[in-house]
């Protein structure tokens, strides 16, 4: 930027300072650099389309106002809009408006479906500082951690200390159902909720986002929408995934990103899948969600799963036996969410028929909920177990390595594997490795073959599955 525009600019900004609130021009004005002065025309650079018609439906007044204070009367006002931020590659795309355009390259507002819940819009006031929508019970210090959830927690954590500072902008966390993904996300928000940056903090699923844009819609209120999402310090939408498909509510809500990013306010989202694999999105969306870090969370391990219950007991205030909890823990390895809500039903029913909370109580519990449940030997049971007894790392079961004590424990495995779970051949041979279903195969083979020659071979195997019936009675 040349200096005379940038002097020209400033002095605009102290005329325009004196004619609205704080909150609006650090919202409208901050964010706008000056690029080059002609005479008494002045090019100013605005983050956005939107952005600039904002302006103009909005400020139209006092920008006339400063610029001919400045200027004098024939002073002009220009906009380089930024279109396109570009890369390393490809420079920033750029267009130009004379003050006074705005809204000649609108679309129209065609509404994508049917309005159903009301929206009350809210000015930035005290209200909606404290209403952010976020569950006070989801913090970081409820929150286990994991080998499944370290790199998501840690960059959360992260966000949560310089929100809108870090490289972590956006933060995309992804995962499967009942993963601890909304858990996650709000336990950032809270954290800097309860900062002393006193920092406007919202959290809205994805569904209620496009509902309260379609109520804008047919309120005529689509500016007071777009003005108090721009507002928001951190803004957090849940199951961005399902934005697909609604062409409209994706152009509002890419307005709203690049002004929020580009004035280093913090943006979290979550998904059931990486960006690459969202469908029904646009492109330029897609290609801002990889602007940050993209942080996956997986299905827990046997000891995320144990500290998961252990933290739940403490919560609730209650004592369960170890050999329950490790029982709940090898059994339900789906999500966090099926665990927690089986722990619950056991503690109600403990609690509802004035019994201790036994071994016994979880199986019957257990198969009350899950349905034709066939085997209580997990995948990670029988390798933890089989690792013992052969005194080799567990690790080591999964690897390439080909030393033949290490084989034969891992063959023994898969064979109990075989028996005792309800796996399919592919999805054991994943567990060990990625291994294909033929290697499952032939595991399964060696085994029976050398228990019929080797009778120290035998009673091992033997004993082992000794150690598996009475786990699955």
């Amino acid at each position: 930027m040349s200096s005379e525009a940038s002097a020209v600019w400033n002095e605009c900004l102290r005329v325009i300072e004196q004619h609205v609130n704080e909150q609006s021009f650090s919202t409208w004005f901050k964010p706008i650099n000056p690029v080059k002065l002609e005479g008494t025309s002045l090019t100013i650079q605005v983050p956005s389309q939107f952005f600039y018609e904002w302006l103009e439906d909005n400020y139209v007044q006092e920008l006339k106002i400063a610029i001919k204070t400045t200027l004098g009367q024939s002073g002009r006002l220009e906009y380089a809009v930024v279109v396109d931020r570009g890369n390393s590659s490809n420079q920033p795309y750029v267009v130009s408006f004379p003050q006074g355009n705005a809204g000649n390259n609108k679309k129209s507002q065609l509404p994508e479906e049917p309005d159903k819940t009301p929206f009350e819009m809210k000015s930035l006031n005290a209200e909606a500082l404290t209403n952010s929508n976020l569950n006070p019970t989801y913090t970081f210090t409820t929150y286990i951690e994991g080998d499944c959830n370290r790199l998501a927690r840690s960059a959360g954590f992260a966000v949560a200390t310089k929100p809108g500072i870090t490289s972590f902008n956006p933060l995309m966390v992804y995962g499967g159902v009942g993963l601890g993904k909304t858990h996650l996300v709000q336990a950032i928000g809270n954290e800097i909720k309860n900062g002393p940056d006193n920092k406007f903090v919202l959290y809205v699923s994805s569904e209620k986002f496009v509902n309260q844009f379609m109520d804008s819609i047919k309120d005529g209120n689509v500016k007071s929408f777009t003005n108090f999402y721009m507002q928001v310090d951190v803004l957090i939408i849940d199951d961005i995934q399902f934005l697909a498909g609604k062409d409209r509510t994706q152009e509002m809500f890419f307005h709203i990103f690049n002004h929020l990013h580009q004035s280093k306010k913090q943006i979290i989202m979550t998904s059931d899948c990486p960006p690459r694999d969202l469908k029904g999105l646009e492109e330029r969306l897609l290609s801002r969600f990889k602007w940050g870090l993209t942080a996956d969370l997986q299905m827990p391990d046997f000891e995320t799963r144990v500290a998961i219950i252990r933290r739940k007991m403490q919560s609730e205030g209650i004592i369960i036996p170890d050999d329950v909890v490790e029982y709940l823990a090898y059994t339900v390895d789906t999500n966090v969410r099926e665990l927690e809500g089986i722990l619950i039903s056991l503690i109600a029913h403990a609690s509802l028929n004035r019994v201790e909370i036994s071994l016994e109580l979880g199986k019957t519990v257990m198969k009350n909920i899950i349905k034709d449940i066939e085997t209580e030997v997990g995948v990670d049971f029988i390798q933890k177990s089989v690792s013992e007894y052969y005194g080799i790392a567990l690790d080591d079961l999964k690897a390439k390595t080909r030393k033949k004590e290490i084989v034969t424990a891992r063959q023994v495995a898969m064979y109990f594997c075989k028996e005792f779970t309800n796996h399919s051949l592919k999805s054991i041979g994943y567990h060990f490795g990625g291994r294909d279903h033929s290697t499952v195969i032939h595991a399964v083979q060696t085994v029976n073959d050398i228990m019929e020659t080797d009778s120290s071979f035998r009673n091992a195997v033997l004993e082992l599955k000794k150690k598996f019936k009475m786990r699955s009675y």
